[in-house]
């Protein structure tokens, strides 16, 4: 089989930086500057650690360097060039090796990236060939990606090993980035891509909140508050739910970043990953907080829009510090699917599996599955 193999390499640089992605040159570039550094090969060589015993009687096409062909390299796969990028890539760069693996015939495109990635491999490819999208951005709203890398590389193994029977059209979907760095989501339908047919390992595309859940978000707001300890701190992460603490509390803050709530004053606003650390280390252990809440129809709680929450920060609250809140709606419809944290750490991730109760209103919780 014909494997394409490309890695969009400033993917997910944003997100510890607060810059909430890194779609166009001067936000990479101010990406940069605030210390971000590439995280994109490192997901992709999780993916790619798994399905390589099942690579090696397949042909790989992919561009050479951190577009992709060092990891093959590294991982003693030859593989057929089809561009030599320059170390500055763009989007443009995706495109053309999208556009060289379709003239030479490629029958699957595995690629590493976020929703910028998937819309520019999209743009290209339509529904031609499958495709599997390794999660690696900031935002990462479309279904063409797996839940986590470790799930991209079993459903790439499955494909290799002829497993993969049946396919469905998956959206592609992208936000607009200016909008959403000022707590505007604008989300938008790019198109469809053919995915496997795999509820296991697949993501859903992500559901956003509806008016009607309103009220419901102000009585976990109003039930978090009134749980609140003096004298301890409170990051408030991403999301309409959390973000109506932020509101009821009366507060400045930001719909898509992580805050810092201490005795219900503003204590930091749409904090970097730096910001949030040594926001932290000014307290015990015991009094730090974390109140995050379920991406819905995905059912992330971390890994997703939230990258500052790096494993470094989350290893500094103890876990039974972490509150997770939603609303009811939004949990019936994850159909009893497990919550997913994908950050960046598997072994991290190994510890925070496990039943976690979820507030759904004033005094109300349910208990769910981190997996």
């Amino acid at each position: 089989m014909k494997i394409g193999f490309l890695v969009n390499p400033v993917a997910g640089m944003g997100g510890k930086v607060a810059l909430k992605g890194t779609d166009g040159e001067d936000i990479l570039r101010r990406a940069i500057e605030l210390g971000a550094v590439p995280s994109a090969n490192s997901r992709a060589c999780t993916a790619l650690a798994i399905f390589r015993e099942a690579a090696s009687d397949h042909q790989f096409y992919a561009p050479t360097g951190q577009m992709g062909g060092r990891l093959l390299s590294e991982s003693g796969l030859v593989y057929e060039t089809v561009l030599k990028p320059s170390e500055k890539t763009t989007s443009e760069d995706t495109k053309k090796v999208v556009s060289l693996m379709l003239e030479a015939g490629v029958e699957a495109i595995i690629f590493a990236g976020g929703d910028g990635t998937a819309r520019d491999v999209c743009s290209i490819v339509g529904d031609r060939i499958p495709v599997i999208g390794i999660p690696a951005g900031v935002k990462i709203h479309s279904a063409v990606y797996a839940k986590r890398p470790k799930d991209a590389g079993m459903m790439v193994k499955n494909l290799l090993l002829g497993k993969v029977k049946r396919y469905v059209l998956a959206e592609v979907m992208d936000l607009d980035e200016d909008a959403f760095r000022n707590n505007i989501v604008r989300a938008q339908l790019y198109g469809y891509m053919k995915v496997p047919d795999d509820r296991e390992f697949m993501q859903d595309r992500k559901s956003g909140s509806s008016s009607s859940d309103e009220s419901e978000r102000l009585d976990i707001a109003a039930y978090v508050i009134k749980n609140m300890q003096e004298n301890e701190i409170y990051l408030i992460g991403s999301g309409s739910t959390t973000y109506s603490i932020i509101q009821s509390l009366n507060i400045e803050g930001t719909l898509l970043g992580v805050d810092a709530v201490l005795n219900e004053s503003a204590a930091g606003k749409d904090m970097t990953e730096k910001e949030i650390i040594e926001t932290l280390s000014a307290f015990e252990k015991g009094k730090r907080h974390l109140v995050i809440t379920v991406i819905g129809g995905q059912g992330h709680i971390f890994g997703r829009g939230n990258q500052q929450l790096s494993p470094e920060v989350l290893r500094m609250i103890p876990k039974e510090n972490i509150t997770v809140i939603a609303n009811s709606s939004k949990m019936s419809d994850l159909f009893g699917k497990s919550l997913i944290a994908d950050t960046g750490d598997t072994g991290l991730d190994e510890d925070l599996k496990g039943y976690i109760p979820v507030i759904t209103g004033f005094g109300k919780k349910i208990m769910a599955k981190i997996g």
